[in-house]
């Protein structure tokens, strides 16, 4: 990691401990703590089993994946790539967009293949988690509707949801349909920029036009070929939905642990909901997760649940579901050794 890297990573662990501050001085120290003192560390344990799940789970999607595009991995290692993969996310600005770079080196060094295919390989997996995520979040927000009124919390952040729904696929269709002028244009753009680096950075990076061109079109047709394997969907997809489901289930046991019940239909439309803050521009979405998900299971009516217990809940959850893949993922990382990025 660069001194550009070092300084943007640490400015956004900055804001996330802001936020997370202000969250603590809202709720009140005091509160937290008398909660956190009830948490029964029995149940705590199985919030980073539930979390484990999580990370085994999708890591059988990312090996699903890589087995379509002709890369084979076991399943120990895609789990262990899949953590290395999250620690990326996890510590980079941006959530996804920010470690996906990393993840695709990663990748292409623990299955031995192109870089490309390393990154059509996250890239298709990262696409394919937004389907569960969407649908569950608006299966949720639908029985929740039928038990109670929509609040003007649960309208908006539904509308939020079902504007993502359209505006993703469709976004991504005219991209698809318009790759060879999206290929061209990057091409055009990228090949100057790497031959002025050249003159500062001493390595060897710079590509023609017709070189960047063709990494380009390899990684469309990754894609491609993803997306027309009727059982490597199926399955990366059950995988994915499996994911989301064990983050329910440690969220679930998060409020278990502290002696309160959250009826199991408002987690499956607040944990996807919260993912969404991961877009934001910190570390993993640290601070933004936490502050949308206390924000919804606080104001909603059906979790009745106070300020004080909805943000202890969710330290306890995001201390696994953040903590566990960085602690592992990190241990990857330093070994396979992609810090030249």
């Amino acid at each position: 990691m660069n001194g550009a890297q070092l300084r943007t990573t640490a400015l956004g662990f900055l804001g996330t401990f802001a936020i997370l501050g202000l969250l603590l001085y809202f709720v009140g120290v005091e509160e937290v703590v008398r909660e956190l003192r009830k948490a029964d560390p029995r149940i705590a344990v199985f919030i980073v089993v539930a979390a484990l799940g999580w990370l085994a789970a999708w890591g059988f999607g990312l090996r699903t994946v890589l087995h379509v595009l002709g890369a084979e991995l076991s399943f120990a290692k895609s789990f262990l790539v899949l953590n290395g993969a999250m620690f990326s996310n996890n510590v980079t600005p941006f959530g996804q967009a920010g470690g996906e770079p990393v993840t695709a080196l990663l990748i292409s060094k623990v299955a031995d293949t192109e870089y490309e295919r390393g990154l059509a390989a996250i890239a298709s997996v990262d696409s394919l988690n937004f389907v569960p995520s969407i649908v569950l979040s608006l299966a949720g927000a639908g029985f929740y509707a039928t038990q109670t009124p929509f609040s003007r919390q649960l309208r908006i952040a539904t509308g939020a949801i079902v504007a993502l729904s359209i505006a993703v696929p469709i976004l991504g269709f005219f991209g698809w349909r318009n790759r060879a002028r999206v290929r061209r244009t990057v091409a055009k753009i990228l090949a100057p920029i790497l031959k002025r680096v050249t003159r500062f950075v001493p390595a060897d990076i710079a590509l023609s036009r017709q070189k960047i061109d063709a990494r380009i079109r390899e990684f469309f047709d990754s894609i491609e070929r993803v997306a027309t394997n009727r059982k490597g969907l199926a399955l990366t997809l059950g995988a994915s939905t499996a994911g989301w489901v064990f983050q329910m289930v440690a969220l679930w046991l998060a409020f278990a642990a502290i002696g309160s019940a959250v009826p199991f239909s408002v987690l499956l439309f607040v944990v996807p909901v919260g993912a969404i803050a991961g877009v934001t521009p910190l570390p993993g979405g640290a601070g933004g997760i936490e502050a949308v998900l206390v924000g919804l299971l606080s104001s909603l009516p059906a979790a009745g649940v106070e300020w004080q217990t909805a943000f202890t809940a969710v330290v306890l959850f995001r201390a696994a579901i953040y903590w566990v893949p960085v602690v592992i993922g990190g241990g990857v990382v330093s070994i396979v050794g992609v810090d030249s990025v």
